[in-house]
């Protein structure tokens, strides 16, 4: 009897856990969200520095942009390869533009360079905030009546939160731009006409909950990096975990975000 209820019961510390750790991220969250305000109406000398938020997003960003693009390039023509015989089997071969342009605006364009972000930039920031807390800067921070969350955690969240969302727009140019070539010599459809097929198949609102999506992952990939960073225990294995956490958990947040999100539009017939 024991051991059957072995499998109930790790499932249900597993649970636990789960419910655990988005009750921590959603207090972060919030403490983030209250702890930004200083960013504009604060007092002179607890504004957080545009310098900071700067660098951030340009670490978070900018130096993610080649990889990015690469990414979703691969993507856009893979789309594209697939896709092209069978439309001229049928032929359809003028849907091309709709069918890569629509699926990355709305879907995978957000959440490929979500995941893609979240291995570059998402475990960086466990790994560095890991670092400080297994070496007591942390607490040195606070001894000094510094605040680590309005200093660290609030650039890093809102560079993640900002910067996701602008990559999901270079990535929905950079995959398109893959499907464009793939089907200028796959099928032999023109530049200008790919284009023109393109913006008359998307709509505002395809682009619009794309970038809702990616401003929401992006939340979620800065905020989960920060609490599993700060909260290390365990030294140098302990940074190592949470690191991998951090991509692990982040990924499948993501996905089950982008579930929930799809489902939403889909019912209220967006």
């Amino acid at each position: 009897m024991p051991h059957l209820l072995q499998p109930i019961t790790r499932l249900g510390e597993a649970g636990l856990r789960w419910v655990d750790l988005v009750g921590h991220l959603g207090l972060l969250i919030g403490d983030t969200a209250v702890a930004a305000t200083h960013l504009v109406v604060g007092k002179r000398g607890r504004r957080m520095a545009w310098v900071n938020l700067g660098a951030q997003m340009y670490r978070v960003g900018v130096q993610s942009m080649g990889v990015v693009a690469l990414v979703t390039f691969s993507v856009g023509a893979i789309i594209a390869l697939q896709v092209a015989p069978v439309l001229q089997m049928f032929g359809f071969t003028h849907q091309l533009p709709r069918i890569v342009g629509v699926s990355m605006v709305r879907e995978l364009g957000p959440l490929i360079g979500s995941v893609v972000l979240t291995g570059f930039a998402g475990a960086s920031i466990a790994a560095e905030l890991g670092t400080m807390a297994v070496g007591e800067e942390l607490k040195a921070m606070r001894a000094h009546a510094i605040s680590p969350l309005r200093f660290l955690v609030v650039p890093r969240v809102l560079a993640t939160t900002i910067m996701t969302t602008c990559l999901a727009v270079w990535c929905n140019v950079v995959a398109i731009l893959g499907g464009m070539v793939v089907s200028r010599y796959a099928i032999g459809m023109p530049f200008d006409e790919y284009l023109q097929r393109t913006a008359e198949a998307i709509e505002v609102f395809d682009f619009v909950s794309g970038l809702i999506k990616a401003s929401v992952f992006g939340l979620v990939i800065g905020s989960l990096a920060c609490y599993l960073g700060m909260t290390v225990r365990g030294g140098a294995q302990g940074v190592g975990d949470a690191t991998t956490r951090t991509v692990v958990v982040s990924i499948v947040m993501i996905i089950i975000l982008d579930l929930v999100f799809t489902s939403m539009f889909y019912a209220l017939g967006w």
